[in-house]
């Protein structure tokens, strides 16, 4: 007979679940917390999501396995007043600037004091008045605003291996923090921003560059050009009520045009120049033949970059020396648009929306620097876009689409499925493979598609077996790292992403469930089934370029990148 737990009166089965909370959540409760992701390890700190078994004995759900036949109350005078003085004390050492949060509005704890009915608090504040770190240049933490929940550390040390930050001092001293009381630019931060993305109030939150943009758009010398990353587009519509992974990039343009910029442009477009550069490296690669120790591994993700220059430096000459899609367009169009821009007295201001928080960081290193100036001059999120949209009042649902501009005007499916773990490995693979429809879907169902945290598969391609691994989440890139180290793995080709999932679920974009992801994963292919072009190196647009143009003798130049040595600068 299946095993059952009553909930409050409720008859719930259950077989796998971890805990009564997951239990809990099956009957259509929802029973607060403050700690607890599936994806991470029970911490039990915030002690919310207590309840009382038939015994009147107070237990923590997230972390209590469930029993057959037991029975529990999620809802008893003791246990509502012990949420409320929970919630009371840790609002009495919070820093309550509500109206000005990043977090207003989205905030966990704010949503709790709502929901709980809190509108006063007995206690005074005594925490010290910490200091805001904004060293990095993608995150700021304000410990001011932290409830000491750990989502943030453990994110950073189970899912990415980072570490940067953890729990500092004892008792009422404890704060998170790195070591050494170090400012987060200093650490080996890799900017990935998933520590903000779990974080339930606005301790840790991403920088804003919104007013740069602003003052460029402003400015009636600057020609402000968007690129608008694969990813984007099936996750902005979350933030105005619309469906995950609903393809919103026609209202995009049309929302663009109304903030201000003079062209919006689609990153899909350089993401085929970044296929075509590193499939040429692989194909060089694969001519050769041999054995090699390490594959080679795709440059696209800033923060795998970073992971691999402070964790293992001995990778740099194994990554791809192709320029991420960001940059590439960055310098092309600071080359394309120079010679009107000296006509015209205009400067070409160059802005990338990216689902990205490390783009921010990638955007200032100095191998992106040319001739004193970056190539791309300013980064936004998907929320900061959003943001941009509210402040001026546009109906974004509401809007007709528009097409982008000419003349960067066509993309490959295979550039627009990068935003999707396993996008850069399935276009390059098309690129290599034969011109047939039957290859093309022999790559497709060889297990390079899915949101899994690691895939390894072999395909045959011109006539070679290419044996290739997806990873996405720094955690999951390690330890593939470490099984190809001693030996024990073998691949040609690997893609990294530092964000689970990939693109589609990095911090810059709206908070959502796995089901949210996958669906903006299958936006994406849904939208690389209706492109007219599917390989990269079929895009008349990006050949065009080093057929005739810019790209005939300039393309190592403009599309490749030597890293230096470990750092931000």
């Amino acid at each position: 007979m299946a095993k059952y737990m009553m909930i409050d009166g409720l008859r719930a089965e259950f077989t796998d679940e971890k805990n009564i909370l997951q239990v809990i959540r099956k009957v259509g409760i929802t029973i607060p917390t403050f700690c607890y992701y599936t994806d991470l390890s029970i911490y039990g700190a915030c002690r919310m999501c207590m309840v009382e078994d038939e015994r009147g004995n107070i237990i923590a759900s997230c972390s209590t396995p469930p029993k057959d036949k037991m029975v529990i109350r999620t809802n008893t005078p003791k246990l509502h007043h012990h949420r409320k003085m929970i919630l009371e004390l840790l609002l009495a050492s919070h820093c309550r600037d509500c109206t000005v949060c990043e977090k207003n509005q989205k905030c966990q704890l704010q949503f709790l004091a709502r929901r709980f009915g809190l509108d006063h608090i007995r206690f005074k504040n005594n925490r010290p008045d910490y200091p805001i770190d904004d060293s990095s240049p993608a995150i700021v933490r304000n410990m001011n605003k932290c409830i000491l929940c750990g989502d943030c550390v453990r994110m950073c040390s189970e899912i990415q291996h980072v570490g940067a930050i953890d729990f500092v001092n004892r008792g009422a001293n404890v704060i998170v923090s790195p070591a050494f009381n170090r400012k987060l630019a200093e650490t080996e931060c890799v900017n990935c921003g998933q520590c903000a993305a779990v974080c339930p109030t606005g301790a840790i939150t991403i920088r804003k560059s919104i007013a740069d943009v602003w003052k460029a758009i402003y400015d009636p010398k600057k020609r402000v050009i968007a690129q608008v990353a694969p990813a984007v587009r099936v996750a902005l519509g979350e933030e105005f009520g619309m469906a995950p992974g609903e393809n919103t990039i026609g209202k995009i343009y049309a929302a663009l045009h109304m903030i201000g910029f003079d062209l919006a442009f689609d990153t899909s477009v350089s993401a085929d120049m970044t296929i075509i550069e590193e499939t040429n490296e692989l194909a060089g690669i694969l001519e050769k033949g041999g054995e090699r120790k390490y594959p080679l591994f795709t440059s696209c993700c800033p923060a795998w970059v970073r992971f691999a220059e402070t964790k293992y430096p001995e990778l740099m000459p194994y990554i791809s020396t192709s320029k991420s899609p960001m940059e590439m367009f960055g310098a092309v169009l600071k080359e394309y648009y120079k010679p009107s821009d000296e006509e015209c007295g205009l400067e070409t201001y160059n802005v990338a929306i990216m689902p990205c928080t490390a783009k921010k960081m990638e955007a200032g290193r100095k191998e992106f620097i040319r001739d004193g100036k970056p190539d791309i001059d300013a980064v936004i999120t998907t929320k900061e876009l959003a943001s941009m949209i509210r402040e001026l009042g546009i109906q974004f649902p509401e809007l007709e689409p528009m097409a982008p501009d000419m003349p960067f005007s066509i993309r490959s499916g295979g550039g627009l499925i990068f935003g999707a773990s396993g996008g850069v490995m399935e276009a390059a693979l098309r690129r290599l493979a034969a011109r047939t429809n039957a290859a093309l879907q022999e790559i497709q169902y060889s297990g390079v598609r899915g949101v899994e945290g690691t895939k390894k598969f072999s395909i045959e391609i011109g006539g070679r077996t290419v044996h290739a691994a997806v990873v996405s989440g720094l955690g999951n890139a390690e330890n593939l790292i470490r099984l190809i180290e001693s030996g024990e793995e073998h691949f040609d080709f690997v893609e990294v992403m530092a964000c689970p999932t990939g693109c589609i679920g990095g911090a810059g974009q709206p908070e959502g469930f796995m089901a949210d992801k996958v669906k903006r994963s299958q936006g994406l292919y849904t939208a690389d089934k209706g492109a007219l072009v599917k390989r990269s190196d079929e895009n008349p647009v990006v050949m065009q370029l080093y057929e005739d143009g810019l790209l005939k003798y300039r393309a190592h130049e403009l599309l490749h990148v030597h890293y230096g040595a470990a750092g931000q600068d």
